[in-house]
Order: structure tokens, then sequence, then C-alpha cells
């Protein structure tokens, strides 16, 4: 087993990278922008126009590090991903992935990282899953022995045992899911870049890969770029987040981060013993009522105004149950949106 590869600290040295180049970062990507030339209007006066997904956008990601990058629909997710795979060519600024430029060294670049798209499979899907999973092997020319020890490796962690000779046509969507995430690691690439990739999926699949990303991370030092919806992804695996927003990036920093950035107000949920009217008190304010059930946002700092809060409830109405709800990231990232300017970022893990 390779040893894994730790995230720099400040200071750190260059890690060599498969013997061929010495990169600090995994990505690094510095004023990135992606324009397109679209045409609009009558079918006779056609106009183009000039549009941009990406603007000016500088992150890096050092070795080791699993950072979520985050953003509304055609904030501009989809087109930086493809830049990082080298599907697209940046129109303007530098990128450089596993220290290539991804658009012209494509296909080096795809023997170092490994995709997953959570909507469209790479798998062949009349082919058990065993022979899609040889033909990876025959695709990224992985020599025999090192393709055997992986696959029982991964057949093992991702538990793909029960389902290796069904086509995959008949897999279900976390099983499927699993055997793109094996396909996408036989080649046991640096870089995993995963978009969407517990979509549709039930909470015990979801569970499954998640603890999977986790161990492959810290265990072999995988780096791992994820975009999605599902904020218990970014919760559970990610330290850091890279929020973009129309085609900017808003944020870049750890979640407490983001959560201070953008505060957004706690919870406060209280199951009356009876229904009532709306718990007025002070210090919170009643935004939901159903039945006995009461939903208090909290105003100020809630070490100071929850006790305070939860006294005066207590006093007047007879309570079974309290429950401080802190803000998801869902809603931090929301509201993050509606402010309309950036939130200043914080240094990014490994920067220097």
């Amino acid at each position: 087993m390779r040893p894994g590869r730790p995230g720099l600290a400040r200071g750190a040295a260059p890690l060599p990278i498969h013997g061929e180049l010495t990169v600090t970062f995994v990505i690094d990507a510095h004023g990135l922008g992606r324009g397109f030339v679209r045409s609009t209007g009558p079918l006779l006066r056609r106009r183009r126009e000039r549009v941009s997904a990406v603007r000016d956008v500088t992150f890096s990601v050092a070795p080791g590090e699993i950072v979520g990058y985050l953003g509304p629909n055609g904030a501009g997710k989809s087109t930086t991903m493809k830049m990082l795979t080298g599907i697209l060519a940046p129109t303007r600024g530098r990128l450089r992935v596993c220290g290539l430029e991804p658009s012209r060294q494509r296909t080096r670049l795809a023997a170092r990282i490994g995709v997953v798209f959570g909507q469209r499979t790479t798998l062949w899907w009349d082919l058990p899953l065993r022979d899609s999973l040889t033909l990876v092997r025959h695709l990224y020319r992985v020599d025999a022995a090192a393709h055997a020890a992986r696959s029982a490796e991964l057949t093992e962690l991702l538990e793909l045992g029960p389902f290796l000779a069904t086509p995959v046509r008949q897999l279900s969507l976390g099983q499927r899911m699993r055997g793109d995430l094996a396909a996408a690691l036989l080649h046991d690439p640096e870089l995993l870049v995963l978009d969407e990739p517990t979509i549709g999926l039930d909470v015990v699949s979801k569970s499954a890969i998640r603890e999977f990303l986790l161990r492959r991370n810290a265990e072999r030092g995988t780096t791992i770029l994820l975009t999605t919806h599902d904020l218990g992804d970014v919760e559970r695996l990610c330290r850091r987040v890279v929020v973009i927003d129309h085609g900017r990036l808003a944020f870049d920093g750890g979640l407490d981060a983001l959560r201070a950035g953008a505060p957004t107000p706690r919870t406060l949920v209280v199951d009356l013993a009876a229904p009532a009217g709306p718990i007025e008190v002070a210090g919170a304010r009643t935004v939901r009522v159903e039945g006995p059930r009461q939903w208090l946002e909290l105003s100020g700092n809630p070490a100071e105004v929850v006790s305070e809060v939860v006294s005066a409830v207590a006093r007047r109405h007879a309570v079974v149950d309290l429950t401080l709800r802190e803000p998801d990231i869902e809603d931090v990232v929301a509201r993050l949106y509606a402010r309309g300017r950036d939130v200043p970022r914080e240094p990014a893990p490994g920067a220097g």
C-alpha cells in the first residue's frame, strides 16, 4: 500500500508525485475564467453575445485535502469541473492539476485522477460489474498484479462481492455508485473528483459511501474535490468549502468561518403538552406552529439567550421536550447568496 500524502503545512516542501513532477498543490487555479458565445433574439435577427460562466476564480487544494465545491445551479460548478478534468480549456487564467495543464495534457492527467459523476455511469451497461472493472484495467494499462490487489481491496471495502456477476443495468443506484467509485480508483489516482456522488441514494448507502471516502483519504492520502447539493456530505466529509456564485468565488475557508461570515439564526424546537398559540418570549420569535410543536428563532448570541428563553417558556407552558437546532450548511450558503456580496476569505489550508 502506498504511503498516504498528508496535506501541506505552511512552509512545507513540495511533494514528489509518481516520480514525474514535483508539485505543491494538487489543484492550483489562478484567475480562472471560461466564457461562451451564445445567440439570442428572433431567428432572422440573431445576436451573438459573450457570457462568462466562470470569472476570476482563484483557489488551490493541497495533497490530502477533502474540499467541498458548492454553489447553486448555474453558478459555474460544472464548468469548473470540466476545466479541471481537461474537457474544457480555460479562456482566461492559469490552471494546473497534479502539475499538468488539463486541456493540453489530458491523457497524462487521466492516469492520475479519478472522476465520478453521480448522474452518469462510466461502467458498461450490459456487462457484469466484474467485466467492467476488467475493461477499466486495460484502459488505464494497470499491471495485472496491481489490478488484482486493488480490485480485491475495493471489493471488500465497498462490499461489491454479491453483485460482481450482475449486469450493470440490473444494479440498484447505490450498487452502481459503489461500482463507479471502484472503477475510478482502480488505477490509484492522486485526485478524486466527485460530482453529486450520493444523489438519489438512501440513508444507508450515503453513509457507506461517506465512510469509504473518509477511510480512503485517511489511509491513502487521496485528495478529494466534491461538488454536491447534499449538505450532509459536506458536513461529514469536508473541513473546507469553496463557494462559487454567478461564476465568482464567494467564499473559501472552513465550515465554522462560513457560518460566521453569513450568520444564520439558531432555532429552538419546543414540544408542548397541548397545542397553544404562538409563544411570545423575549429573545425569540415564533416562526412556525404545528399542533403542540413550535419553532422559535433565537436572536442575538444563543449562548446568552437560550437559557433565558427556555426558562421563560417553561414558566408559561407545560413543556414535554426542547431541542436546539444549529443551522445546516445549506441555510448558511443560501444566506450567503442572498447577501449579494463576497464574504472575506480566510487563508486556505496549505497556502503559504
